[in-house]
């Protein structure tokens, strides 16, 4: 059985960029890659603007909750990838990270929040191509 790789997406507040990132995966790679999303500060809730710019191309979020970022999440990831988080992400040897340069959609309006998302698209998009290639035939 081929390895399924697991992504980790980390934000400060994990209740915008990372849980947008998180709902373009899960909707676009479905079981193909493992998704988890943590934040160095969570917030209580997610950013409503975030939920909304999602659920109007049809991703609900709603139900995500920000969680905590833990060595034990960084550590079970193939990926991991930060949202303007700094250095507070420990580092483990053997696993990819990358820094995707975002703004940070916390207090902005909808029309703000909808670039970030599609942003977020072409990214991932990018990021399930790196990560499980379809076959050439």
């Amino acid at each position: 059985m081929a390895h399924t790789p697991s992504v980790l997406f980390v934000c400060v507040h994990n209740a915008g960029r990372s849980q947008m990132a998180a709902g373009f995966l899960r909707a676009m790679a479905g079981d193909r890659i493992e998704v988890r999303t943590a934040g160095s500060e969570p917030a209580a809730e997610l950013n409503p603007a975030a939920v909304e710019a999602m659920a109007e191309i049809g991703i609900d979020i709603a139900g995500e909750r920000p969680k905590p970022l833990t060595d034990d999440a960084v550590g079970l990831s193939d990926v991991v990838v930060t949202m303007g988080c700094d250095e507070v992400c420990p580092y483990f040897p053997g696993i990819s990270y990358r820094d995707w340069v975002l703004a940070d959609p916390a207090g902005q309006p909808i029309e703000v929040v909808r670039g970030i998302r599609d942003h977020l698209q072409i990214l991932i998009g990018n990021l399930i191509a790196e990560l499980v290639p379809v076959p050439a035939r």
